[in-house]
């Protein structure tokens, strides 16, 4: 049998983790059922080459960021400081991983790490220190502050319409891989999504609690 560079074996276990993650979720996902749709004999191998689960977690959402990053960084630099613009490059950016499967394998994973950015503390989790989604966040939030929403109720604010852009994207990934026909076409979807998430940080301020 034809033996396997390092980085090949690397490559055929993050590609198996995107399919088991996806499917059994990222606290359910057995490494052994990695291990053997990689195709790898060693039931050590992903400690082998990640260190641990987590590393290997952290290898499949470093691919995703990667690609994401690559459609981001010029819409970034390209909108102006609107929040309906800066969603719309999130949004724009995002759908772009549903164009393959294995993006949108990562879409449904990334959907159930949405709060370890770390938005609602202020500080980025390392992996999106100086990345230009961390920038997105940074100027969203200097948008709301702007409104005169309190720092506390915007992070909070922040951090729900990520997650609710994530788990609308895990979702229509969810339809696409699983032959469903979704109730709207991705334009209008798209749009929408884009629309309701700017009205959920637009709300207006609760008057009192």
């Amino acid at each position: 049998m034809a033996r396997t560079s390092g980085p090949e074996t690397r490559d055929k276990l993050i590609r198996a983790a995107e399919e088991i993650f996806a499917a059994q979720g990222v606290h359910g996902a057995q490494l052994r059922d990695i291990v053997a749709l990689a195709g790898q004999g060693n039931p050590s191998a992903v400690q082998y080459h990640f260190g641990s689960r987590t590393g290997l977690l952290d290898a499949v959402m470093a691919g995703r960021q990667e690609r994401t990053e690559r459609v981001l960084a010029p819409l970034l630099d390209a909108a102006p400081d609107a929040l309906h613009a800066l969603v719309g490059a999130l949004v724009t950016a995002e759908a772009s991983e549903l164009r393959t499967d294995r993006g949108r394998r990562c879409l449904r994973i990334s959907a159930q790490l949405s709060h370890e950015s770390g938005v609602r503390t202020g500080t980025p989790h390392p992996t999106l220190a100086d990345t230009a989604y961390w920038r997105l966040i940074e100027r969203i939030e200097a948008c709301l502050a702007a409104d005169g929403l309190p720092r506390p109720l915007r992070l909070e604010r922040l951090d729900l319409a990520l997650t609710m852009v994530g788990a609308a994207m895990a979702d229509r990934a969810r339809q696409y891989l699983d032959g469903t026909e979704p109730l709207t076409g991705e334009a209008l979807f798209l749009a929408d999504l884009v629309t309701t998430t700017t009205a959920l940080l637009r709300a207006a301020q609760p008057r009192s609690v």
